[in-house]
Formats: structure tokens, sequence, C-alpha cells
């Protein structure tokens, strides 16, 4: 815990209204964009490619999820997972047009649309990364145990325990040390504890497994994907310029895990991804 002393004194110490109103922009990197309420916000189409899925996103950790299993899937020359993919720039504001909400209603990032599973003049529309993973997973049986068992619960757990987890990396630590508009002792020391402790319950699984689910090379699956593209790339530095803050090389399990998935081809086009502009 650190022993600065904090930013606010006593005498400008933040009382909150009994009633909340936006009265101003709450600052930080997203504060022109940020408002109380959803729905489109002007009228633009999405653009639509000849291949069977549409993605719209943008190379944040949430949609990096998806590209690594829509390249993986390219990897192993899977027919009808071919795919479109749009950039989505959410510091534009780009979320909010409604061709996106349309598919999305909550205007986030990534979300994809199957066309070849048009049976009533309507495409499957998907938007939250865990829903596509586990959605193209079992559409093509690949990297997701479709039989009830071990084997599948312990993906969906650890699936799972990322969707939980993430928003305090991400939401929290991530906000309150790389996008507030100062920096605030008592959140960031909050969400850093937290980090670490999920970062160690990491480590310690991975202590004695190789991939999340297993040590085989057929254990790999949509929980190792899921969970390397937050937390793998924390640990190799790719995130918030944070590694040394959070001491990343002291988690040797997470580093050995995270080294080795981000040498596949697939997880490397995935990060690099070329997105289509939507104009």
């Amino acid at each position: 815990m650190s022993n600065a002393s904090t930013s606010n004194t006593q005498n400008d110490k933040y009382v909150p209204p009994k009633v909340w109103t936006q009265d101003k922009d709450n600052g930080g990197k997203f504060a022109s964009i940020n408002r109380p309420t959803s729905g489109a916000r002007y009228n633009k189409e999405l653009p639509v490619g000849d291949a069977p899925l549409q993605l719209y996103s943008l190379n944040t950790p949430n949609g990096v999820k998806v590209n690594i299993l829509l390249e993986e899937l390219a990897e192993l020359g899977i027919s009808g997972a071919e795919y479109d993919a749009y950039k989505i720039d959410i510091s534009q504001g780009e979320q909010f047009g409604s061709g996106f909400v349309a598919i999305n209603p909550n205007s986030k990032i990534p979300a994809l649309v199957d066309h070849s599973a048009d049976t009533a003049g309507e495409p499957i529309a998907l938007f939250e990364s865990g829903a596509i993973l586990m959605y193209l997973a079992e559409k093509f049986d690949k990297f997701l145990p479709l039989s009830l068992g071990k084997a599948r619960a312990d993906c969906l757990s650890w699936v799972m325990w990322q969707m939980g987890s993430a928003p305090f990396l991400g939401g929290g630590f991530g906000h309150f040390y790389a996008y507030a508009p100062e920096p605030l002792e008592y959140p960031i020391n909050r969400y850093t504890m937290e980090t670490k402790r999920q970062l160690d319950v990491l480590d310690t699984h991975l202590k004695d497994s190789e991939y999340l689910c297993g040590n085989d090379e057929a254990d790999y699956n949509i929980a190792d994907m899921i969970i390397w593209a937050w937390y793998g790339q924390l640990v190799l530095g790719k995130l918030y310029d944070a590694a040394e803050f959070l001491q990343v090389q002291d988690y040797k399990h997470i580093q050995r895990w995270a080294k080795k998935i981000a040498e596949r081809p697939a997880v490397k086009r995935a990060v690099e991804l070329e997105l289509k502009p939507i104009d």
C-alpha cells in the first residue's frame, strides 16, 4: 500500500449530492463521449462485406479476444469461419451510430453478425465478447468441449472468471491508473490490490497447468484466449504502461503461459489485425 499523501485535502473533500445530475464532463480520456444514456446518437449504417461473419470491433483486449478465435479458426482452415473486420473507433463515438446500436444496444465493442445463420430473412447478431466466443466455438465445434463433463465445466468456469474479474482490471485499475483526469490514492490502491490478487489466482493455478484447462495442446481453448487478451497482455507489458508498477515479473507461471500463447501464429495476427474503416 502506498504511503503517499492523498491529493485531496479535508477542505475540498467530495460530498455526494442527494440526487446525482450530469452538470459537467467527468474528465479523463473519454469524457467527451460519456453520457448516462443509451441508444443511437446519429445515423450511420454499417458496411457489410462478402464473408459469412462480419466483425465490428477495435483491437482493445475485448476486441482481441474475438480476433484470436477467428484467426485460430482460420489457422485450422475451417470453412464458414471467414470474416470481414471493421473498425469501430470508440474514441470518436462510432459505437453510437445507428447501425452499430442496432446490433449492440449496449454500444460496446466487439459485435459480430453471422450472415450464414440467416434462416428467416435476418442474420444473427451477437454482442459481448464472451457470448461471441462461446457462439463461434460451439458453431464450429472448436476450442470448447461440447459434451457435459469436467472439461467443459473447467472451460466455462474460467471464461466466467474473466467476465467477472476483468472489469476490476480495466474499468477499475486501468481507468484510475491510466485514464482518470488525476491520480487518486484510494481507487488506485483499491484496484491495484484486486488486480494483483487476480494475478495471484492465475499464477497459482498455472503453476501446475500448461493451459487454463490442462497440459496438452488439445486443452488450449477459449478460456486461454479470453484471459490472455487481458491478463496475458498485462504481464507482457502491453497494457496501461503498468508492468513495473504491478511487478508483473513476479508472476512466473503467468509469464510462461502468456509468452507461449503470444508465439502462436494466430495470436500474432490477431493482435495486429488490420480493421477496415466503416466510412
